[in-house]
């Protein structure tokens, strides 16, 4: 796959994820869900509206700028970080979650995970300029994931909390 191409399927890849989190936002009837699936429905258009520079830009010119591409959303570290700082002050406080809510976390946790993906495959295989485009794109979609896994765990009641078990039921 050439860059052209990579950026246009990179498009196709964020213009799903738009979709799931503008689709979660208007199904959602959780303010915390709500408040997440906003601020990751307005990261991913700003992917797009970034991506389309930049193939904007390699159609004109033949190669691309690689501008900082800013998030609202903390590093996937800080996000475990603050999650084990959090966990002992949100025990016990149960949220009341349909599996309406928990389905549209599984959607947006499936789509970020493609996504993810196919980041990853493109820093793996394209040349020194789409490689450093899409490494950046990793970093970000993993601290998505991280968003949205947190979120599915503390509203699903698994006993798990960002992957990490709350409680032990053979203890």
């Amino acid at each position: 796959m050439n860059l052209e191409e990579a950026i246009r399927t990179a498009m196709e890849y964020e213009a799903k994820v738009h979709r799931t989190y503008s689709e979660a936002l208007e199904q959602s009837t959780d303010e915390v869900g709500k408040r997440v699936f906003r601020t990751l429905c307005e990261e991913e258009r700003g992917h797009l509206k970034y991506l389309k520079e930049r193939l904007d830009e390699w159609r004109s010119t033949g190669t691309i700028t690689l501008e900082r591409l800013e998030t609202a959303i903390p590093s996937r570290q800080s996000i475990d970080d603050a999650v084990t700082q959090l966990r002992d002050q949100v025990k016990g406080r149960p949220r009341r979650t349909s599996a309406t809510e928990v389905d549209l976390l599984e959607r947006a946790l499936k789509v970020e995970v493609e996504t993810s993906d196919f980041y990853r495959e493109m820093v793996r295989t394209l040349d020194s300029q789409g490689q450093e485009l899409f490494a950046r794109f990793v970093e970000i979609e993993e601290g998505h994931r991280a968003i949205v896994q947190a979120e599915l765990d503390c509203v699903s009641g698994l006993g798990f909390w960002f992957d990490s078990r709350e409680f032990n039921l053979e203890g």
